[in-house]
C-alpha cells in the first residue's frame, strides 16, 4: 500500500520485478541452452585454429557464432521490452523514463557490434 499526500492509502502497483524475476526468468532454461551451444561454437573455433584450418572456414563459423549470439540478444531484449519495460509502465512516473533510456542505450550497443 502506499500513502498518498492526503493521507489515503492506495494500493501500489507490485510486479514480478519488484521480487527479482526477470523477463527471460521463464525461458532461462531455453536460454541456458542455447548459450550452451554457441559455447560449443566457440570451442570449435579454437579447435579449428588449433588445427590450421582454412582461413574463410574459420570466418563462416565466426559469422555463424556472431549471428548466433545475435539472435539471442535481441531474443533477451525483446524479454526485457515485455516484462522489465513493460512493468515500469505500469508504475509509471521516473522508472519507466529510466527502464525507456536503459533499453534505448542497449539497442545502441547491440547496434555498434
Amino acid at each position: 500500500m502506499t500513502t498518498t499526500e492526503a493521507g489515503t492509502e492506495v494500493p501500489s502497483a507490485e510486479t514480478d520485478h519488484d521480487h527479482g524475476v526477470h523477463g527471460y526468468h521463464k525461458q532461462k532454461d531455453e536460454h541456458l541452452k542455447r548459450l550452451r551451444r554457441i559455447e560449443g561454437q566457440i570451442r570449435g573455433l579454437q579447435r579449428m585454429v588449433d588445427e590450421d584450418v582454412y582461413c574463410i572456414d574459420i570466418l563462416t563459423q565466426v559469422s555463424a557464432s556472431t549471428k548466433a549470439l545475435q539472435s539471442f540478444a535481441l531474443q533477451l531484449l525483446e524479454e526485457h521490452l515485455r516484462h522489465c519495460v513493460a512493468d515500469a509502465a505500469v508504475k509509471g512516473g521516473e522508472e519507466i523514463d529510466a527502464k525507456v533510456e536503459e533499453a534505448t542505450k542497449a539497442i545502441g550497443r547491440l547496434l555498434r557490434t
